[in-house]
Parts: C-alpha cells; sequence; structure tokens
C-alpha cells in the first residue's frame, strides 16, 4: 500500500547496522539502527503476550481505560523482563517502532488480540488451535508460544511475583482461569 512505516534493525556494531539500513531503508519505509539488540529482540515477541492481554479486555469488552491499563503494566514487565534476564536498561529502545509503537498496534488491530478476544467471548471453550485454524489462514500465533516459553524462565527463576500480568494471561490461556480474571493480578 506504500504507506509509512518503520523499523528498528538491532545491531551490535554501527557498522552491521549501516549496511541493514542502507539495504532496507527507503522513503516509506524507516530502518533505525539500535544497540540494545536483546531489547529490540524481546520487544518483538513480549508485545505478543500483552496483545493476548489486551484481546481478552476486548471480547469481555472492558472498554479503553481497561485496555490502556494492561498495555500500560505490559510495557512495564517487558521492560522488567529486559532487566531481570539480560541486563539491559537502555530505555530509549522502548521508545523505538519496536517498543511502545509496535505495542500499541498489536495490542489494537494484531493477530494475537484478535485470537484472545475470540479465546475470551467463549470463556475459553475454543481451544487457541481451533481459532488459529479458523482464523489466522495458516499463520500461527506467537504470542501463546511466547507466553508458555516466558512463564518457564519465570518459574525456574522464581520470580513470578515480579510479573503478575504475564503470569495471568498465562493462567487463564492454559490454566482454565477465568478471563475475567484479566484485571486481578
Amino acid at each position: 500500500q506504500d504507506q509509512f512505516c518503520e523499523s528498528p534493525v538491532g545491531a551490535t556494531s554501527p557498522e552491521t547496522g549501516d549496511v541493514w539500513k542502507k539495504v532496507f531503508d527507503w522513503s516509506t519505509f524507516r530502518v533505525n539502527v539500535v544497540g540494545d539488540v536483546p531489547g529490540v529482540e524481546l520487544c518483538g515477541a513480549l508485545k505478543n503476550v500483552v496483545a493476548i492481554g489486551a484481546g481478552f479486555c476486548d471480547g469481555l469488552e472492558y472498554g479503553g481505560n481497561t485496555k490502556a491499563a494492561i498495555i500500560r503494566v505490559g510495557l512495564e514487565e517487558m521492560m522488567r523482563f529486559v532487566k531481570y534476564f539480560y541486563k539491559s536498561e537502555n530505555a530509549a529502545t522502548y521508545f523505538e517502532s519496536c517498543g511502545v509503537a509496535d505495542l500499541i498496534t498489536t495490542c489494537f488491530g494484531g493477530r494475537n488480540r484478535k485470537c484472545a478476544e475470540i479465546f475470551a467471548k467463549h470463556k475459553g471453550a475454543k481451544s487457541w488451535d481451533e481459532i488459529e485454524v479458523e482464523q489466522l489462514d495458516g499463520q500461527k500465533l506467537q504470542g501463546t508460544i511466547t507466553a508458555k516459553d516466558v512463564m518457564t524462565c519465570l518459574k525456574t527463576e522464581g520470580v513470578e511475583a515480579m510479573f503478575p500480568l504475564f503470569c495471568k494471561i498465562y493462567m487463564i490461556a492454559f490454566e482454565n482461569v477465568p478471563v475475567e480474571e484479566i484485571v486481578s493480578f
């Protein structure tokens, strides 16, 4: 459609980043080089978990303020996760397109949000696999897989209490916790 968008490239060396920028940067596709590789990569994955929480809110028709709160807490937990597991404290990364911009886009229009909305409307009676087949035309949900991986990391370290929203999303998605509990964390 030739509409403007942007993407970061995580690169440990400016020279490598500049190569990628020269290859992909265009008038309608801006490429920003970011040195925080773990932050860029994890934002790209963790936003999908938060989008599941946003989709639960949409399926329950909780409204914009509730969804905004889930997104805000989700961003905090994304930052905390990156800092805890990768010792990265580059707050500027979250203001790149991989951070808050991609988080907002995914929580309002992404496939993880859409499928979580359907899951919530059916109160978990429809499986993720069923929803994926019916809705995604061969694409896969990243948020459900990432939620499982995140939970494995949190349990291994014993830090579940530091990530109450991530844990609640996982419990609703996989442990039959009522979807209405999305606001109780």
